[in-house]
């Protein structure tokens, strides 16, 4: 119980921390970080995987064209998830991709009813109830949908819904996942060395240094995840999720100083209250 919690605590930090490693990667595009995050974690991956000896999942993988077919789906939803979160990163946004992740557990009961057809207690009603006040009231004082992080509790919803009824675990599935973007990325970064664009070849040594490190940034906490997500219990599981929102949000407002007026507060304190009761309805039930 005791390293679970450890684990998951840590893969929750790493992740909060993912503004400064992207913020210092500003001078390069997007696009660029999400071929380098590709191609530099399926590295990593694959030594990771040599070392323990486990690719004996693979050859019958490739036998499934379901499997595969789901893995290429999967695959597109984390690429979508990963590269709208660095441009809102690079671009400003470190609130509004911390408001994406602290709704998004509430957008999974929203895809178990749906999808799933998954009974919703009274008070998981109430929560989606208050959270969608937050984003009617944050669309109306900003005049636009905050599609940010609508985008990225979509796609890391859907992604994670995808994943729950996966035949391969955190490890094989994530590998799997990127075999499966890898031609595209190195495609990518080949046609912008041909045309003199490659910030990897353009840069100096810090840059790259942190295009390399993305491999292991990618891989590490989500090892960690899987490795506390199996020795906890769901519930407490939840609770630590928040860690991660809690401190991109702090991020954005003290050291990125991105705008966040009084207006901007209240929606925000609507979508923690559903959180909050979320939570307590769910460690009430538990506790029953």
């Amino acid at each position: 119980m005791r390293t679970g919690i450890t684990n998951a605590t840590l893969a929750f930090l790493c992740w909060g921390l993912f503004p400064l490693y992207f913020h210092a990667l500003n001078a390069v595009p997007p696009g660029q970080i999400l071929a380098h995050r590709v191609l530099w974690s399926l590295l990593f991956l694959a030594i990771v995987l040599t070392v323990r000896r486990q690719w004996a999942w693979l050859p019958a993988v490739l036998r499934q064209p379901r499997v595969i077919a789901s893995f290429v789906a999967s695959a597109v939803l984390l690429s979508a998830n990963w590269l709208v979160y660095i441009w809102a990163v690079n671009n400003g946004h470190v609130i509004e991709a911390s408001l994406g992740y602290f709704i998004n557990p509430l957008v999974n009961i929203m895809f178990g009813y749906l999808l799933l057809k998954e009974r919703l207690r009274a008070g998981q009603w109430a929560a989606i109830g208050i959270a969608a006040l937050g984003v009617a009231w944050l669309t109306w004082q900003a005049g636009t949908v905050p599609w940010i992080a609508l985008i990225l509790a979509s796609t890391f919803g859907a992604y994670g819904l995808m994943r729950k009824t996966a035949k391969l675990g955190a490890l094989e599935g994530l590998s799997f996942e990127t075999m499966v973007l890898f031609p595209l990325a190195l495609g990518y970064v080949i046609w912008l060395s041909l045309h003199g664009e490659n910030s990897f070849a353009n840069s100096g040594v810090q840059t790259r240094a942190l295009l390399v490190a993305a491999g292991p940034i990618t891989a590490i906490p989500l090892l960690l995840f899987a490795s506390g997500a199996r020795k906890i219990p769901l519930s407490v599981l939840g609770l630590l999720q928040y860690i991660s929102p809690t401190i991109q949000f702090l991020l954005g407002v003290w050291l990125f100083h991105e705008a966040f007026t009084a207006a901007r507060a209240v929606g925000f304190a609507l979508i923690w209250s559903a959180l909050a009761l979320y939570a307590a309805e769910g460690l009430w039930r538990n506790r029953r």
